[in-house]
């Protein structure tokens, strides 16, 4: 099952998404699912049609909690070592973009670069929750991109601006619940030429395990993100290049960038 959320000319609504490619549609669902069982209203949307626009399928109510240097090649690359225990940080929601939204370069940064990431979507009140239990808290899984201002982060020594900017957090394009992600390939693509490269199981720090620390010292509610740090390949990002996210058994996450 994936989850979408989508406009057609009125407010946003959540739906199913059926089939594949150019015969994908949406099967509108009634309320928002974090909070009610699924109901079908009978409507059917192709995704192809003119005016429909997927949106970021979730905008955490509360928080985004990212982690960083969760893969040990990343950290290499950056000349850090990996943490001894997961190190975290936070983006506001006024961060997140969805599919096809730009990825709107700040002015006080000339260095931004992507990373593309597994996000966890909360599905209920999670605290001090232990590992084995973790995923039962879980609605399901998306794709994000962590935007960072690689040069405001190296110049400061909290990272709350050169990550936390507005559009540097893109997420989707749906939410699939129930999805094994033990072991799942990431790539990241700029202009169709290959970037990042690697597979879920290389995490320092899995996922039940980040849910359970990060729930020790945070409540997390439902709605609430977390990304799970990227693997190696980070690189810069510029004025009209398009990014592809992709992670096997989600999909595809495509934003472009602009500079204004």
């Amino acid at each position: 099952m994936r989850i979408a959320r989508f406009t057609l000319g009125s407010d946003p609504r959540y739906a199913l998404v059926e089939g594949e490619g150019d015969a994908a549609e949406l099967v509108v669902i009634s309320g928002d699912p974090l909070y009610m069982p699924v109901q079908p209203t009978g409507e059917r949307v192709r995704l192809e049609d003119d005016g429909v626009r997927l949106l970021a399928p979730v905008i955490p109510r509360s928080k985004i909690v990212a982690v960083g240097r969760n893969y040990a090649d990343h950290a290499a690359e950056q000349g850090n070592e990996v943490p001894a225990s997961p190190l975290l940080f936070f983006k506001p929601n006024t961060s997140v973009i969805g599919p096809d939204d730009p990825i709107v370069l700040p002015g006080w940064t000339q260095h931004v670069e992507h990373e593309g990431e597994l996000a966890v979507v909360i599905g209920k009140v999670t605290k001090d929750v232990t590992p084995d239990r973790a995923l039962d808290h879980v609605f399901g899984f998306t794709i994000a991109n962590d935007v960072t201002a690689r040069d405001v982060q190296r110049a400061e020594s909290q990272w709350a601006r050169a990550k936390g900017f507005d559009g540097s957090c893109p997420i989707g394009p749906w939410i699939v619940p129930g999805l094994d992600v033990e072991d799942l390939e990431i790539t990241v693509s700029v202009n169709g030429h290959s970037r990042q490269h690697g597979r879920t199981s290389q995490m320092v720090f899995d996922v039940p395990y980040l849910i359970s620390y990060i729930s020790e010292a945070f409540t997390l509610l439902p709605g609430d993100v977390i990304l799970t740090g990227t693997p190696a390949g980070v690189g810069p990002i510029v004025h009209r290049d398009i990014v592809d996210v992709r992670i096997e058994e989600i999909d595809t996450l495509r934003n472009p960038v602009l500079r204004r």
